[in-house]
């Protein structure tokens, strides 16, 4: 079985399209394919790095470009989401942080919301 390139690394390459939001010599911020709101970023190193624990210095540098753009994009509400493994919904195994601007009443959960209820507990007496 053969392994399928990495996305990511195919867009860094040139060889996959994208609508480019902003570069960096280490960075790439682009348009994800299905975004949840308007201006719903995906920033990327041009690293391959699987996800955040695989390269901290990575992931800090990156970061540090998502919050640079977030303020350079005057987003006073976002998100900054990423995730680890199948289980925790990362879909692609190439490290990227969903720059997500928020808006009141944007009906956008945020994604560790279980929908189940909590068992509250009785006053002590």
């Amino acid at each position: 079985m053969t392994e399928q390139p990495c996305p990511f690394c195919e867009i860094n390459l040139g060889r996959a399209p994208a609508t480019f939001v902003h570069e960096w010599s280490d960075t790439i911020a682009i348009v994800p394919l299905g975004p949840v709101v308007d201006g719903h970023t995906l920033v990327i190193p041009k690293t391959h790095v699987t996800d955040f624990a695989d390269d901290p210095d990575v992931t800090g540098a990156t970061a540090r470009r998502a919050a640079q753009l977030c303020r350079d994009l005057d987003l006073v509400h976002a998100n900054l989401i990423t995730s680890r493994g199948v289980h925790a919904t990362q879909s692609v195994t190439h490290l990227h942080l969903h720059l997500v601007p928020r808006a009141e009443n944007d009906g956008l959960a945020l994604p560790w919301y279980s929908g189940r209820s909590r068992k509250t507990k009785e006053p002590q007496r």
